[in-house]
């Protein structure tokens, strides 16, 4: 391997999109390029290796490596769709297969949020959520086992995300238009959001195609808005979500012997999460209180990617300092306005204004 090479190749790999970032042994972040989606459930493993062997040639070239073989010493991959340990055995060997390093590691994403939340010059050890698009979580003790959960959506038992409460919001519009469920502010805001006067006429726009149904998902934040200002149909949505998130924290903290342990990190990520919505981040501050004192809850304020590198970073024995600068590149490469979380949370997909933009 050429002494250009970096130490750290790190993927974070989703449903939507795909960052990819090459650090030095020192944790300087060399550069990052964002693509299309990754997941072998949505895109099939075929197009997923090509759209992962295009952002490892775009990133290479932008940090002056040659491309033509290795170019880390250690693939860090975080990537959705690793749900399952055959899942994670068989995107390693994809991974090990296009010889980006001389060592590589697949774990699913939600490894990436725990590791970026906690602290550096310790036991990298927590309970970690991502709810974004979906929702998922795992868990890890001191001693280093883990819990997961299926997180396959509702066949193995899971809600929320924005994913269902984009569809809830425009749910419980419909119904109250229609006169089958209560009055609610989300009647005229759902309708407002696409610029109509009826939640019928989005739902005929649905169903005719005039309106992709993906659009479904912008209404987290008309939902969040309407919730906070106190509407009951909105706001027992969004408690709904804080409800499961805790449940998936106090189920992983009871099946690692953590629930009644002090100062247990929880560690919160995805784009509803980095939201900061009042009312959601008020509601799990309150739960978790009440079902787990000992819990230390915390957002995470880097993208997933950097939890891949310093997860990375961990694998190469780079040093608490290495992890500290490459906290300090991120802030600046992948900083994100407070204001423009509340204001829309799919914005955090972004991660500011020197972020890449999706190629797809």
């Amino acid at each position: 391997m050429s002494e250009a090479a970096a130490a750290v190749l790190a993927i974070d790999g989703g449903n939507s999109k795909t960052d990819v970032a090459l650090v030095a042994a020192d944790g300087t972040l060399l550069a990052t390029v964002r693509g299309g989606p990754s997941n072998h459930q949505t895109v099939g493993s075929e197009q997923a290796a090509k759209e992962l062997t295009t952002l490892i040639r775009e990133v290479a070239e932008q940090a002056g490596i040659e491309v033509d073989g290795p170019v880390a010493q250690h693939t860090s991959a975080c990537l959705a769709g690793a749900d399952l340990p055959v899942e994670e055995a068989s995107l390693e060997r994809l991974v090990e297969s296009l010889g980006w390093s001389a060592t590589s590691t697949v774990v699913n994403d939600t490894f990436a949020v725990l590791r970026a939340g906690v602290p550096d010059d310790g036991p990298h050890w927590g309970i970690g959520v991502v709810c974004g698009a979906g929702i998922n979580c795992v868990g890890m003790a001191p001693d280093g086992q883990t819990t997961r959960f299926l997180s396959l959506g509702d066949i193995s038992g899971d809600w929320g995300g924005g994913g269902d409460l984009g569809p809830m919001a425009l749910w419980w519009a419909a119904r109250a238009e229609d006169g089958r469920g209560p009055e609610t502010e989300l009647r005229t805001a759902v309708a407002a959001h696409f610029g109509m006067s009826r939640v019928e006429d989005v739902i005929i726009g649905m169903h005719l195609g005039t309106i992709n149904q993906s659009a479904r998902h912008e209404l987290v934040p008309v939902l969040f808005e309407v919730a906070g200002r106190g509407d009951k149909v909105a706001r027992d949505v969004v408690l709904r979500q804080a409800t499961e998130i805790c449940l998936m924290v106090t189920v992983a903290a009871r099946r690692l012997d953590l629930a009644e342990m002090p100062d247990v990190p929880v560690i919160l990520g995805g784009s509803l999460m980095t939201a900061h919505d009042p009312v959601l981040s008020q509601a799990i501050t309150d739960e978790l209180a009440a079902a787990m004192p000992g819990a230390l809850i915390r957002i995470v304020d880097v993208p997933p990617v950097a939890g891949a590198a310093l997860l990375g970073l961990d694998h190469v024995g780079a040093s608490p300092a290495a992890a500290a600068r490459l906290r300090e590149c991120a802030a600046v490469t992948w900083q994100l306005p407070s204001t423009a979380r509340r204001i829309y949370p799919w914005i955090a997909r972004d991660y500011g204004p020197n972020a890449a933009p999706p190629s797809k």
